[in-house]
């Protein structure tokens, strides 16, 4: 009896026309939007039915002109001390790798100082500053002459102390962030640089900060939202920024509260911006390094609905 050596196909017992794909169940997922949903109903119908809250006093004082006042000096404060940060900052980076070791040693020196002391004592040291200088004096060591002067009590205004203590103590921190990005880049490029005659400040320069600013821009970020924050300690030395301002003026009418909460959502809705700001920042430095970018929020947004839209 002959037998057949080739293998029959083997047939489905189901067509594939009739195969569903069933998605997996996630249960935990949807109790825990159901616990948020539940929860965040709760807190605002909570907040909404306190009549402790006053919310008129809050929309009220939202938009006063000495509170937009402040909102503009925090601001100011915000972006000169990080532009006083950032700048010292890199200095004191490419100081700290410098083979020299006086050069090095002193950058070490002040990170160590600035960042281990509080940034308030610093604020109030410099705001204080005319009782250890009354004046300043530029000019030639070993009394070779003075070329300019001026009074600490006078140059030294609250403004400038708060600007100088938060900027700074910032330098401290953003040495080490943009450290870690020159540390990020390949030593490769850096040798490349030298064989193509760079000198050092060059190569920092031209080939490894570009490189360093995916891993810098991130932290930076976060270093600029925080300082926004850290602004409201200029308050103690009576800076009118946007917490003074508040304080100024429920010391007044006793609204306490109403007006901590309008400070909150002024502080609230500049770091919104400043978080949508790095992200396009993040993005932008992101390019190359990966196949492709992530979708912006307006991208997801359009997917999403693209995805839920019903079939015709």
């Amino acid at each position: 009896m002959a037998t057949s050596t080739a293998q029959e196909p083997l047939t489905p017992d189901v067509a594939p026309e009739q195969i569903k794909a069933v998605p997996l169940r996630h249960p935990g997922r949807w109790l825990a939007v159901g616990v948020i949903v539940f929860l965040a109903i709760e807190l605002a119908s909570s907040m909404a039915a306190n009549s402790r809250f006053e919310w008129g006093e809050v929309g009220h004082w939202f938009t006063s002109p000495r509170i937009l006042h402040g909102l503009v000096k925090t601001i100011e404060l915000t972006v000169t001390a990080m532009a006083i940060g950032i700048a010292l900052g890199v200095l004191l980076a490419v100081m700290r790798l410098s083979p020299n070791p006086l050069v090095s040693g002193a950058s070490w020196f002040y990170i160590w100082l600035f960042r281990g002391t509080p940034v308030l004592v610093q604020i109030l040291l410099w705001y204080n500053i005319a009782a250890l200088y009354p004046q300043f004096s530029l000019g030639l060591p070993f009394g070779g002459g003075t070329f300019y002067h001026f009074h600490a009590a006078t140059v030294i205004t609250p403004f400038v102390a708060g600007m100088l203590g938060l900027g700074l103590n910032e330098a401290a921190y953003m040495a080490e962030i943009v450290r870690a990005g020159m540390l990020s880049v390949p030593e490769g490029q850096t040798q490349a640089a030298q064989s193509l005659g760079m000198r050092r400040l060059q190569t920092m320069r031209r080939v490894v900060l570009p490189q360093a600013m995916r891993v810098i821009v991130p932290p930076t970020g976060n270093e600029t939202i925080s300082m926004l924050k850290t602004s409201s300690l200029v308050s103690v030395i009576a800076v009118p920024e946007l917490l003074y301002a508040s304080q100024l003026i429920y010391a007044v009418n006793y609204l306490t509260i109403q007006l901590l909460i309008v400070a909150s959502l002024w502080y609230l809705i500049v770091t919104t911006v400043l978080t949508i700001g790095q992200y396009y920042l993040e993005r932008r430095y992101g390019r190359g390094t990966a196949r492709s970018l992530p979708d912006t929020p307006l991208q997801k947004l359009r997917r999403n609905l693209l995805v839920h839209r019903p079939h015709q």
